[in-house]
């Protein structure tokens, strides 16, 4: 049997002022004549289906053509919530479209969802486990010692008779990482020594008893601690961060020797590029193939360059943001930002601000901007 893994949608997502609905609907349209291509017989989504609690009207009508697609091809979908998913909305008319193969599992009850699939040689135990916080495992088992989220998910296994006899495959949507290795991030997370995006940290080994662990969160692809524990990724790049990833979906083969793991290679719509010198160098040498990407650029000119934007967007139309690394951006990094506030007012706050950024003392005029935008804020009152 073929299963393909998706992870981290995000649909409804923007890049800065760009709406990526139609990037997305390319990717899944590429991802649906994958399916047909590899007679896949199943899809597991593994979280973050939408970017937002409260996804927009294109997004849900995005996830619906998708679906829609797949029980037309007769190919079973699981899917479970991430941690941007709204549960209940995720969840809505779940029993409904059970008819049509597709298995939402967005709230934790307590019981680990399973769904057995069989082409007649082969018998595959499908689970599907939702994003879980320790707290929301601790209300369903008040008698286990529950305080982190490895607590949560060992005690959510323990609780779920599983016959390791059998070919098992686990959906989650948690950040797990291997020994001693944490995985590479990409997109929106941020990393402490124990968590990323909020979510704690869970050791690979806990899943020993799975023959493959389809992982959402992580939007890098990659494998953690084992190839069949693996990141899809995100199917397209979503913060500059990403923009060296090369996407891919994995296609799992299951049969009689075990599992088998191909990646095939996404390509997007509009590509993601980083683009660092001097505006003029950057403008004149334009690459005319990538001028309808999504550009960040980095300047190294010296002086601040007015509506820099919007010559930039000139010749390429999707840049998405500006930033500078010269002598200034330099001098900046080297500030002790702790002390730059003691004993000083909001006006002298404001203009050593403008002086490091630049070079130059702050106009009367554009001080008094500044203390209307924070009385209006509420930063000062009217005596500051």
């Amino acid at each position: 049997m073929k299963f393909l893994h998706l992870g981290d949608l995000h649909l409804g997502k923007t890049l800065g002022d760009f709406d990526l609905i139609e990037d997305q609907q390319y990717i899944l349209d590429q991802i649906i004549s994958l399916i047909s291509k590899e007679s896949v017989d199943a899809v597991l989504i593994a979280g973050d289906v939408y970017d937002k609690a409260v996804p927009s009207e294109a997004a849900t009508r995005l996830l619906d053509s998708f679906l829609s697609q797949l029980a037309s091809k007769n190919v079973k979908t699981f899917i479970i919530s991430g941690n941007h998913d709204s549960d209940d909305r995720l969840n809505y008319g779940s029993t409904l479209f059970e008819s049509n193969q597709i298995y939402i599992s967005a709230i934790y009850d307590g019981h680990l969802d399973k769904h057995v699939i069989s082409d007649g040689d082969t018998e595959i135990n499908i689970y599907l486990l939702p994003f879980v916080k320790a707290s929301m495992v601790k209300h369903h088992f008040p008698e286990s010692d529950i305080e982190s989220y490895e607590d949560a998910v060992r005690v959510i296994l323990a609780n779920s008779d599983i016959d390791e006899t059998k070919t098992n495959i686990l959906v989650a949507h948690q950040f797990v990482a291997g020994k001693g290795e944490d995985p590479a991030l990409g997109g929106s997370e941020s990393a402490g020594t124990q968590s990323v995006g909020l979510v704690e940290k869970i050791g690979y080994d806990i899943f020993d008893m799975f023959d493959y662990v389809a992982l959402g969160h992580i939007h890098s692809p990659q494998r953690v601690g084992r190839d069949e524990v693996r990141y899809s990724g995100s199917p397209l790049k979503y913060s500059l961060s990403e923009v060296n990833n090369n996407k891919s979906v994995p296609v799992i083969t299951v049969d009689k020797k075990g599992v088998a793991i191909d990646l095939v290679p996404l390509i997007p719509k509009r590509d993601m590029r980083h683009l660092v010198g001097k505006m003029e160098d950057l403008l004149n040498k334009a690459n005319v193939r990538a001028q309808e990407d999504f550009i960040y650029a980095t300047l190294t000119d010296e002086d601040i360059i007015n509506d820099a934007i919007g010559i930039f967007q000139q010749v390429y139309p999707n840049t998405v943001k500006i930033d500078y690394d010269n002598s200034h951006t330099k001098e900046i990094e080297q500030v002790d930002i702790s002390k730059i506030a003691q004993n000083k007012s909001f006006s002298e706050l404001i203009g050593d601000f403008y002086s490091l950024m630049y070079g130059c003392e702050i106009t009367e005029e554009e001080m008094e901007v500044m203390r209307m935008a924070a009385r209006e804020a509420g930063v000062i009152n009217e005596t500051n």
